[in-house]
């Protein structure tokens, strides 16, 4: 039994655009790979998103939205994606699909999930998708996950790869830095995509890489090219949104800040905290008077 949630604009402030667009589909996106290379369309254009209403203000604008084990840092402070949870997933997936109309929602599936074996994959994908209405799942690794890739595709689920700096295997890599710098590594990253794209997947992260690398990849492989950290020369780009929006001080090598939500937060919060302390807030505009 499912159950479909629907907001009451009357009570929410997550109010939903009032004419929804077509949402893009799984074929739509990796059919935009040839107009791309033939320059009759943009590259794709993607953003995390983890909550209702940051799904809102990025869905107009976006092709897809990925639900990103990011949020494991970026919304609940862990210092890594591998703590995790499919149920941390599943919930934020459903919000950002509740909150969205136009863009594909990817949900990553966590660190665990799908490694086992590819029934423990299918299994935990399909819950994903069943519990959040998300169109595709996304997971992390090359060669050795092309099967995984290929059982869940072969099923019904579609499938984004993610190959290059994959942040679930940190611990084996030892840090964040950018992968391919040895033609040994750089072989094995070009293997990867290859085996991906070969198993069915029909988009491809490529994250924290030596630029050549992702420019063979996404000239040799017939579905998008993500990029994070690649180069400019991929199918589309994807940033965490709270990165490119400046909400944290550090600011990874691979991210332009478009603005500084840190400091207007602050800002903001500092002038509430003043008024309240002067008493120059509530006003009488703010507050009920008795009916006369």
């Amino acid at each position: 039994m499912s159950t479909t949630f629907t907001i009451d604009t009357a009570t929410s402030r997550a109010t939903p655009v009032s004419a929804p667009m077509k949402r893009l589909t799984v074929p739509a996106i990796r059919a935009r790979k040839a107009a791309i290379a033939a320059g009759s369309a943009a590259p794709l254009v993607m953003l995390t998103a983890y909550t209702v209403r940051m799904a809102q203000l990025m869905d107009p604008h976006c092709d897809m939205l990925l639900v990103g084990d990011s949020l494991g840092q970026v919304i609940y402070g862990l210092p890594s994606t591998v703590p995790v949870t499919l149920e941390m997933m599943a919930a934020h997936g459903a919000a950002v699909v509740r909150g969205s109309h136009h863009a594909t929602v990817v949900v990553d599936m966590p660190f665990g999930s799908y490694e086992a074996s590819p029934a423990q994959a299918f299994e935990n994908a399909a819950m994903l998708l069943k519990q959040t209405g998300a169109a595709a799942v996304k997971l992390e690794g090359g060669v050795a996950m092309a099967p995984t890739v290929a059982f869940l595709v072969e099923r019904g689920i579609p499938v984004v790869g993610h190959i290059g700096l994959t942040p679930q295997a940190v611990n084996v890599l030892g840090g964040y830095g950018a992968r391919g710098r040895t033609p040994e590594e750089a072989q094995k990253i070009v293997a990867d995509a290859h085996a991906i794209a070969a198993a069915g997947a029909f988009a491809l992260v490529i994250e924290g890489v030596v630029e050549p690398i992702a420019v063979e990849i996404t000239t040799a492989i017939a579905i998008p090219t993500i990029g994070i950290g690649a180069s400019a020369r991929c199918d589309g780009q994807v940033l965490v949104a709270e990165d490119m929006l400046g909400l944290f001080e550090r600011t990874p090598r691979f991210v332009k800040r478009y603005g500084d939500m840190a400091g207007f937060v602050a800002e903001r919060a500092q002038q509430y905290a003043e008024e309240v302390r002067t008493r120059a807030f509530p006003t009488a505009e703010q507050l009920y008077a008795p009916r006369e």
